[in-house]
């Protein structure tokens, strides 16, 4: 398989727990550049919380932030954006008010809670971000351009739950998808990793043949199956194991360069 562009998730598949991109992982995606490969980064974090992680590789390259919902690449430019409805998104709101469930949303590249508890911090810890806390009220001032809501718990059979609720009152005017088993995730209908890969791969006359993506997680897997060849972590869930064409080490272990030496630079 040609690759010409090689399209890699973020958490537990380029990084690891702690937010530093290994020594391995760095000459990897150095090599790719070398052998004429576009790198593409793509994940559900904000476009502020990806950008330094591009700086750590040290290459300029889009980042599909939002699980799709926006393409920028790392000097600046905006390439593509998906927003919610300013209605749907109210409704979302006022569906976790009612039910007294954590849900935040993202406008502009700026994180809205309405009140800063253990879920919000742990988000910022992790993502090395800080947010606005704006009270219910204020979270209805921020409806125009969001490109995603999250909602966190501590339960994953809870999460589960709301993830249902929402996909059977909203159905496909809302995309529903899981980053980890923590976050789910709210964005408009039929905004995936997916449609964004093929954004760029059309701006850059690309075939899906051409394309090799690696991940780890459920929103992971609609780009996972619409490229030409795919790759599941050692770590990643079962679904994403079983999508993909190829398999390699742990994130922790630098799977993400294995990967790339043994199914793109010797591919």
């Amino acid at each position: 398989m040609n690759v010409k562009l090689f399209v890699t998730d973020l958490d537990g598949t380029l990084l690891p727990e702690g937010g530093r991109v290994s020594k391995a992982n760095i000459k990897a995606v150095h090599d790719l550049e070398s052998m004429g490969v576009r790198l593409v980064l793509a994940t559900g974090r904000m476009y502020k919380a990806a950008l330094p992680i591009a700086e750590q590789l040290g290459v300029h390259v889009p980042i599909i932030a939002y699980n799709g919902a926006l393409i920028k690449s790392s000097a600046g430019e905006v390439i593509h954006t998906q927003f919610m409805n300013e209605n749907i998104v109210k409704k979302v709101l006022t569906f976790f008010e009612q039910r007294g469930w954590h849900v935040q949303s993202y406008s502009e590249d700026e994180l809205y809670f309405p009140k800063r508890d253990r879920y919000v911090q742990y988000y910022e810890d992790m993502q090395k971000v800080t947010g606005n806390e704006v009270g219910w009220h204020g979270m209805y001032e921020h409806l125009s351009n969001v490109t995603k809501l999250l909602s966190i718990s501590g339960k994953s059979d809870e999460l589960t739950n709301r993830m249902r609720e929402i996909k059977k009152f909203f159905g496909a005017q809302v995309e529903v998808t899981r980053s980890n088993d923590l976050f789910a995730e709210f964005l408009a209908g039929g905004c995936t990793k997916a449609g964004a890969v093929k954004v760029i791969a059309d701006k850059l006359s690309i075939d899906r043949t051409e394309i090799m993506a690696i991940g780890d997680s459920e929103n992971d897997l609609p780009m996972l199956r619409s490229v030409g060849r795919s790759i599941a972590m050692g770590n990643a869930i079962p679904a994403v194991k079983k999508s993909c064409f190829y398999r390699t080490d742990l994130c922790e272990n630098d799977g993400f360069a294995k990967a790339v030496y043994e199914y793109v630079l010797r591919g």
